[in-house]
């Protein structure tokens, strides 16, 4: 649950999965039938899987199956006897059973898919079964089997070596393209903010992944954990990284256990105390007695044997950094003398975590007969008070093993004090545990949904208000001062729609639009509540999460599985008509990704990369590119910006490894190989030719620029700060901005003809440092720094033309605002063309020419969904005249700027990574 603005630099995202039509078969009758036979069962309902021979939703069937042994060798028995249907070669080789839920007689068997031995993500089947009288009948199944796969199951990059990239992507995606002043631990220097520092990670390696991307990318799974003081959050990013070549093909925001707390004393389970909310209201609370103190350690729920209790620990002073993806030392349960806790208990947030954790295990106990978030009574733990840097932290979160609440601040309450809040929190356990909805692009966007709307439905089911006009909304009840609607995190009846409202946008900006795009999805699923009823709605939404939904799925097999389980439970006629109109209000119809509309030209479509910026110059474009379906490892293309002379060249070889972020002065283009042994630094000439080696490092090169002869780039590893390097000419030999100082970081180069920018960190007399930006003239040598004018914690995005130097700098307003600063190239006449108090200086990147300056602005509001999206604005030189350069509605990203004002970015309006560009700025939007 978020309510702050993003904070991480825009980075890529690929195409959403969507399946064909529900299809409705009619039964065809050739001839008449004996007497004797008994009627032909109908044709079996079928819904074709998308790039996989394997259907991806059979119903209207009543199949029998072999009744002996496990639900589960049934069901597989069942795939292997349809095998003409299914086209799972061996299913008893290929599937494992991950779980099997029971309700009654009916039985649902998930399956994990497996390739030559390794788990595929997101490749789940599920098999649907009636029990009965020793007889067992297949009525459904559905998911994603992906026939297509032939991959070496074989890795060539050691698991450490993977974990390794693994941190280095995530740390350089948490920089969002700046350099920063160090953070020394000492007190903050008059003046200045001081630097955020570097985050504070550590990766655990999980093992080999097959993505199933064509014929399937082998991969190392990684988990990174931390703390990140730049976005102030908790890091918990799943990585794969490509386990032939070493590069991190895909990273989402994931989840990390925590170890589990030390044994407990001796128990005296059942006590009952008492406590006040947040909100004034007395509430019991189900305590354990322990010599002369009561804690909030609740056993009645789980008095079952060898089930785990729900309890609410005092994290007072814990950092956030400290309580993600780990246990804490030293925290202990909530204490009181007496059977009341006191106002230190409610202010905490500990009373309303307590008692909310409480209603939510017995909302999924009593209305689905679910033990726990995992079905199989797993301890819920809720820790309260964390803190930031010793300040208040007001946001929550769950980790895969507890909930973490932060201790509020003038506005916010602690997170736990609205229920819907923390049954949205628990829920995202609850699919973590069932359909494992992968938390990125529209899987994401489900995984909020639902969360949101089974949270919303725990809330007002307690509190009797499911009829209120405020119904909808998640986290009313969190501020101080703010009204409910003013307060609220999001609202279930926005009236949100594909049609109008789905942003399309990369996975840097909110995990791929997860809370964007969720209450399109979730308001469907309420405006389904509120025709239907909330028993029924529940019920229909549990099943299709529980008996339906696979961890890779998007909104129109969502919709399909809700359908499926409607009719499962019954819905017919009326009722199954306002289901199917409640999606169709919301836009989530078949192709509907198909009519969004955009006022811009395709340079090159369906990018499938990620962590690569395109380059532009002289009149041509560069940019990385995966196959169709992401599976091959990137390569480098070129072709002409105004879309003339021909298809696209293929400059880089396709050997494996993975081509990035290329740049092109409109003769040659420079770009980074990465491979399992590190990286290179290469060029070839846009015309042909061979390709020259330029630079081979052990670790990862990166920020590649090419002017006429010269080509710069930044490197550096754990033992070395970062540096800027260049060559000249033919000369091999390679030159360091910093000379041999190491106490000197530089980085973020940019070049023009013979002129060098870049970033520089570097100490003071006083024994600080301090940050600023450095031009070197390589025909001279001579170097001029630019004054450091204090009070800034970093610089990003350096761009270098023929008359001037322009750079961002990170203001002392700790808001996401950042001085748009410019110089000329002789270090004079150094000026703030946006103040760190503009309105204007929400920016994320820019580029220009002599004759424009064009940047990325999003115009924040109270949470991402009330935000803007990030569009490029184009100015003259002195950001003067500013005009929207495209009014796509999507996020637009990866500015650069070729001759004049054309310029090219990538464009994710459409759900999917294009490089686009326009013949002139489109105006006022």
């Amino acid at each position: 649950m978020s309510k702050t603005r993003p904070t991480a630099a825009p980075g890529r995202t690929s195409r959403a999965a969507g399946v064909a039509a529900l299809l409705g078969a009619a039964a065809l009758l050739t001839g008449a039938l004996p007497a004797h036979a008994a009627p032909a069962p109908p044709p079996a309902d079928v819904v074709p899987g998308e790039g996989t021979a394997t259907p991806a939703l059979v119903g209207n069937i009543a199949e029998q199956a072999p009744a002996a042994g496990t639900p589960a060798d049934a069901a597989r028995g069942h795939l292997a006897a349809k095998r003409g249907r299914y086209a799972i070669t061996d299913p008893r080789r290929d599937l494992t059973a991950a779980d099997t839920v029971r309700d009654g007689a009916a039985e649902t068997v998930r399956f994990q898919q497996r390739h030559r031995g390794v788990k595929v993500l997101g490749g789940q089947y599920l098999v649907r079964m009636q029990s009965e009288d020793g007889e067992r009948l297949v009525t459904g199944t559905s998911g994603k089997y992906f026939t297509g796969l032939d991959v070496d199951a074989t890795a060539s990059v050691p698991a450490a070596t993977a974990s390794e990239r693994a941190l280095s992507s995530v740390r350089t995606e948490l920089a969002a393209g700046k350099l920063r002043l160090p953070d020394t631990g000492e007190p903050r220097r008059p003046g200045r903010q001081g630097g955020a520092g570097r985050p504070r990670l550590a990766a655990a390696s999980h093992g080999l992944v097959v993505l199933p991307r064509g014929k399937g990318v082998l991969t190392h799974h990684v988990t990174v954990t931390g703390y990140d003081p730049l976005a102030k959050a908790p890091v918990k990013q799943e990585v794969y990284v490509d386990a032939h070549a070493g590069f991190p093909v895909l990273s989402y925001s994931g989840i990390q256990n925590a170890v589990d707390p030390a044994a407990k004393k001796a128990e005296q389970p059942g006590t009952t105390g008492r406590g006040v909310k947040l909100d004034g209201g007395k509430v019991r609370l189900e305590v354990e007695q322990r010599g002369s103190a009561y804690l909030l350690v609740d056993h009645t729920r789980t008095a079952k044997a060898g089930k785990k209790p729900i309890t609410t620990w005092d994290a007072a002073g814990v950092d956030v950094g400290d309580a993600s993806g780990k246990w804490p030392a030293g925290i202990k349960e909530v204490a009181s003398p007496s059977k009341t806790f006191g106002k230190e208990a409610t202010e905490s947030g500990a009373v309303d975590a307590h008692w909310a954790a409480g209603q939510v295990y017995d909302y999924y106990k009593k209305q689905h007969r679910r033990d726990s978030l995992d079905g199989r009574g797993m301890a819920v733990n809720s820790l309260v008070g964390v803190t930031e840097y010793g300040v208040p932290y007001a946001n929550a979160f769950w980790d895969g093993d507890k909930m973490v609440y932060g201790s509020g601040d003038e506005e916010y309450k602690s997170l736990a004090a609205d229920l819907d809040v923390v049954g949205h929190e628990m829920t995202h356990g609850v699919v973590e545990h069932t359909a494992g909805l992968v938390y990125t692009g529209q899987s994401g966007a489900l995984n909020e949904a639902v969360a949101d709307y089974f949270g919303n439905a725990i809330d007002v089911s307690v509190s009797g208000d499911e009829k209120s006009p405020d119904a909808g909304l998640i986290g009313e009840d969190l501020c101080r001062t703010k009204s409910p609607r003013d307060c609220a995190l999001r609202d279930l009846n926005d009236g949100r729609t594909t049609s109008k409202d789905f942003l399309g946008v990369s996975f840097g900006l909110d995990r791929g639009g997860v809370h964007l795009n969720s209450t399109i999805f979730s308001g469907a699923l309420w405006d389904i509540r509120e025709d239907l009823g909330g028993k029924q709605a529940d019920r229909i939404v549990y099943k299709a999460l529980t008996e339906y939904l696979t961890p890779l799925d998007g909104f129109t097999e969502a919709r399909a599985a809700v359908l499926a389980a409607a009719k499962d439970l019954g819905v017919t006629g009326d009722k199954l008509k306002k289901v199917t109109r409640a999606f169709a209000a919301h836009g989530i119809v078949p192709g509907w990704e198909q009519a969004i509309g955009v006022d811009t030209d395709t340079l090159l479509g369906d990018l499938n990369t990620r962590g690569t910026a395109p380059g532009a110059g002289g009149g041509w474009w560069a940019a990385s590119k995966s196959d169709a379906e992401g599976a091959e490892a990137y390569s480098i293309w070129a072709g002409r910006t105004d879309g003339k002379g021909g298809a696209p060249r293929l400059i880089s070889p396709n050997d494996g490894r993975y081509h990035i972020g290329p740049d092109t002065d409109g003769t040659t283009v420079a770009w980074v190989a990465v491979g399992a042994n590190g990286s290179d630094v290469l060029s070839r000439p846009l015309k042909g030719g061979p390709i020259r080696k330029i630079r081979s490092l052990p670790t990862l090169a990166g920020a590649v620029r090419i002017s006429g002869d010269v080509v710069t780039w930044q490197e550096g590893d754990q033992a070395r700060p970062s540096r800027v390097a260049w060559v000249r000419g033919n000369d091999p030999k390679v030159h360091y901005a910093d000379g041999d100082d190491a106490t000197i970081t530089t980085g973020l180069p940019a070049l023009h003809g013979t002129k060098l920018a870049y970033g520089k960190v570097y100490p003071t007399p006083d024994g600080y440092s301090e940050i600023s930006t450095e031009i070197l003239d390589l025909a001279t040598g001579a170097k001029t720094l630019l004054p450091a004018k204090g009070g800034h914690i970093g610089i990003g995005n350096l761009v270098l033309t023929g008359k001037h130097l322009y750079w961002l700098v990170d203001d002392i307003m700790d808001d996401n605002r950042q001085i748009l600063r410019r110089a000329n190239v002789d270090g004079t006449g150094m000026t703030d063309l946006i103040g760190e108090t503009d309105e204007r200086a929400y920016i994320w990147s820019l580029d220009a020419t002599d004759q424009a300056l064009t940047h990325t602005y999003f115009k924040p509001g109270q949470d991402l969904v009330n935000s803007s999206l990030s569009k490029l604005i184009q100015t003259d030189p002195a950001g003067l005249n500013p005009v929207r350069v495209s009014c796509s509605r999507g996020e637009q990203y990866g500015v650069a700027a070729d001759t004049g004002k054309r310029v090219v970015w990538g464009d994710g309006t459409t759900g999917h990574t294009d490089l686009v560009t326009r013949e002139r700025p489109a105006g006022r939007c």
